[in-house]
């Protein structure tokens, strides 16, 4: 078990409970530190309420960072995005592996530096991209890369959401966290929901973006940031893919949805339905898997924490991709590197930043942009 402790991730935050719940599930991490938020007192509740000794719970990150030196084996920064540089950098320098809630950052030359330190200090990182924690998207990478599906010739990916448009349950517009309020050379939006398609992409197929052309629009309530983005994508190996992410998408919570298509069958996977892996062949039949079905994947005893017919969702899937890094971990630890097959490494964080950084440059000039 790794002893783990947290910058950021306080009970005010989005995604705190969940890397809380999620890191501790199987027994692979403790919580036994942290510097949650910058409120003294909301600090103190959050060290509370996650039974940390309030001796460990620090005001400030960098004290947590020397004191806790011996005592913890690695540190999640789970702050926003646009704080990761300095607090990653300067993790990997006091001799700390790191696990880093998405995006890595909010450019390219950030990524680039932290690249940089992350090769000086030979140290390890990973950046966390949950959805690919779910059992039946890795059912649906492995008929993929097992050839199942023939050639890849489309994906279409999406995430739309409705949180800029729709009003309140009192009839206000809504008050999203500030550090969403901001755009960046590669807008908020395309950190927070592109990124995730991407990665999703990547991590089904292994192919790369070569070029894209992109539009940007703001269609919600906050007309300062970008809320909607169109794109068309050629990846490596020739696959075109269409994203399309949003928060200016009425009716839609959390809409992530994700079609591939080949040559001999396509296969569809719809996150509000999480446990149902639809596929349709060649020969006109269509059918469903879930865990029960599936040797290869499905059935794995780590995604069954429960039997089939009661759903594994968020937490879980983020419970598997902390199980993955903590196998990453240990073959860091004793080998000195890793090669996990569910990770993505800083390269795929760099390609997302490339990406979307192009994205914005297309969606100005309204041409096609090579990466």
């Amino acid at each position: 078990m790794y002893r783990i402790g947290f910058i950021g991730g306080g009970i005010n935050s989005a995604i705190g409970r969940s890397h809380v719940i999620a890191s501790q599930m199987d027994g692979k991490f403790k919580l036994e530190a942290g510097a949650f938020t910058r409120s003294p007192e909301i600090n103190r509740k959050t060290g509370a309420e996650f039974q940390i000794d309030e001796s460990r719970v620090y005001e400030d990150y960098r004290q947590m960072l020397q004191k806790e030196k011996e005592r913890l084996d690695v540190i999640a920064v789970l702050t926003p995005t646009d704080t990761h540089e300095g607090m990653v950098e300067e993790c990997l320098r006091a001799g700390f592996p790191v696990i880093c809630e998405k995006s890595l950052c909010t450019s390219c030359a950030s990524a680039s530096r932290i690249k940089g330190c992350l090769e000086e200090t030979r140290g390890f990182l990973c950046v966390t991209y949950n959805y690919t924690g779910y059992p039946m998207v890795r059912v649906l990478r492995e008929k993929i890369l097992s050839g199942e599906f023939g050639k890849i010739t489309n994906i279409i990916a999406e995430m739309p959401q409705e949180g800029f448009t729709r009003y309140t349950l009192e009839h206000k517009e809504p008050k999203p966290q500030s550090w969403r309020m901001t755009d960046y050379e590669i807008p908020t939006i395309s950190l927070d929901l592109g990124t995730h398609l991407h990665n999703m992409i990547a991590f089904l197929t292994g192919e790369h973006p070569k070029e894209i052309v992109a539009r940007e629009s703001s269609f919600g309530f906050f007309p300062q940031v970008i809320d909607d983005v169109l794109c068309m994508v050629n990846y490596t190996n020739d696959i075109a893919a269409q994203m399309w992410f949003s928060k200016a998408a009425l009716g839609n919570r959390n809409g992530l949805r994700i079609r591939v298509f080949g040559t001999q069958a396509s296969g569809e996977w719809f996150q509000a339905e999480p446990e149902i892996l639809k596929i349709h062949d060649k020969n006109g039949q269509s059918f469903f898997l879930d865990r029960s079905n599936d040797k290869a994947e499905g059935e794995k005893a780590r995604y069954n924490r429960f039997k089939v017919g009661h759903p594994s969702g968020f937490i879980e899937a983020y419970a598997n991709y902390y199980w993955d890094i903590s196998d990453a971990l240990t073959e860091y630890l004793s080998k000195g590197e890793e090669a996990s097959h569910y990770l993505m490494n800083i390269d795929t964080s760099i390609e997302g930043l490339q990406l979307f950084e192009a994205a914005h440059r297309s969606a100005g000039c309204h041409q096609w942009i090579k990466l």
